[in-house]
C-alpha cells in the first residue's frame, strides 16, 4: 500500500485552508480525474478534466478544486 502524502498548510487564492469540520489546519492532496459519461462511453477518460483534492488530515472531510 502507498503511504499517505505528507499533510501541510494550504493556501487557495490567498486564504489558508480550515477544516469546516473539526477546524484542522493540515492537508494532504491528490488528483482526481472528473469522468464524463461520453467520454467513459469512447475510452477517453484520460482527456477528462482534473481537480485537486485536498483531504483533511485530522477527519478526511475533502475540499475539491477545479483549475481556474
Amino acid at each position: 500500500m502507498k503511504d499517505r502524502p505528507v499533510a501541510s498548510k494550504r493556501t487557495i487564492k490567498g486564504k489558508e485552508l480550515k477544516c469546516p469540520v473539526c477546524e484542522n489546519d493540515t492537508f494532504w492532496m491528490r488528483k482526481t480525474l472528473m469522468n464524463t459519461k461520453g467520454m467513459t462511453f469512447f475510452k477517453l477518460d484520460w482527456a477528462n478534466k482534473e481537480a485537486e483534492n485536498y483531504i483533511c488530515d485530522s477527519c478526511g472531510y475533502v475540499y475539491w478544486f477545479l483549475p481556474s
